[in-house]
């Protein structure tokens, strides 16, 4: 088969220009065909960027504790009430605002982290920081945890340590 360079259109072999714009033909470059190995890992790759976007949404909850934290801090009069009602006091605020803020971070991190090892899959590197990231991933349910067994199960095998540079051990017969 032969390709043209320009629309992209496929001709047979004895094509030699393109019927609709004239620009020569190109051999056609087959694509390449992965092993079960390289198309599970290219799949837990794109489910790891997922999994990440799912997780950094996820952390942004309680971004509505961290306003309310604010509010209670820079405008505690907005809580006081028609009586003799005392507003919140700013420790509670500096609470929610803490609460939120460290809640927000840790999931953050955890998001990179999870999208760290998304690429590390598709680069093949780094292969205990992704073992034990499908560990980590295990802790957010439900989707982490599914990605996360199938993450471990992938990993376990030897043609994948193989394609990560890993070589098993040498057994020597009794």
């Amino acid at each position: 088969m032969k390709k043209c360079s320009y629309c992209g259109k496929e001709y047979p072999d004895d094509t030699v220009v393109c019927a609709v714009d004239q620009n020569p033909l190109l051999p056609a470059t087959p694509k390449p065909v992965l092993t079960q190995e390289e198309e599970h890992l290219r799949l837990l790759s794109i489910f790891h960027y997922v999994v990440s976007g799912l997780a950094a949404l996820f952390a942004l909850i309680p971004i509505f504790h961290l306003i309310i934290g604010l509010v209670i801090i820079l405008a505690p009069e907005k809580f006081a009430g028609h009586g003799h009602e005392q507003p919140p006091l700013a420790l509670m605020g500096w609470f929610f605002v803490i609460f939120a803020a460290v809640f927000i971070t840790l999931g953050w991190t955890f998001a990179a982290f999870v999208l760290a090892a998304g690429r590390f899959l598709a680069r093949r590197k780094h292969y205990m920081f992704c073992l034990v990231m499908g560990g980590v991933e295990c802790l957010f349910m439900p989707f982490g945890t599914v990605l996360g067994v199938f993450t471990i199960i992938v990993l376990m095998r030897e043609p994948v340590k193989r394609l990560f540079g890993i070589n098993p051990p040498e057994t020597s017969p009794m």
